[in-house]
């Protein structure tokens, strides 16, 4: 019995901890049929990455396992990010940059998981604004 105990205890640490450092989910959703992650993320201005990682370990990293009916969190207190860009058909890291008038090195910094390259971005992913400093979310 003490055994199944501290076995409950260890598999629930991992989502305790998260939800205590998380902080409190500002914005949260409902899933309906037919949902995806980009649909949610442009209808909710929150980004794509940040819905994944907010979520991470209960939306999978394909996005196909949404549940309709249940809800999930889009912005956790000081996590924030509000302000977003759809990225659209022909965008590249340098249309994108000169669009918002700002330099390539201020979108990478500001968007730290897209690839020196550019090759990780696609049509309908939406992204945090350029003009955002993904650091402060």
């Amino acid at each position: 019995m003490f055994s199944n105990a501290i076995t409950v205890a260890l598999v629930a640490l991992p989502f305790v901890a998260q939800s205590v450092l998380a902080g409190d989910c500002l914005r949260s959703y409902k899933i309906s049929e037919g949902d995806i992650c980009d649909s949610i993320s442009a209808a909710n201005n929150v980004s794509t990455y940040q819905l994944a990682t907010i979520n991470e370990g209960y939306i999978d990293a394909t996005c196909s396992n949404l549940d309709p009916g249940a809800t999930i969190c889009l912005g956790y207190e000081n996590e924030d990010c509000t302000s977003t860009h759809v990225v659209k058909a022909g965008d590249l890291c340098e249309s994108i940059a000169a669009e918002y008038s700002i330099d390539i090195a201020s979108l990478y910094n500001n968007n730290p998981n897209i690839l020196d390259d550019c090759s990780n971005i696609y049509v309908g992913e939406v992204r945090p604004s350029p003009l955002y400093d993904h650091a402060k979310c």
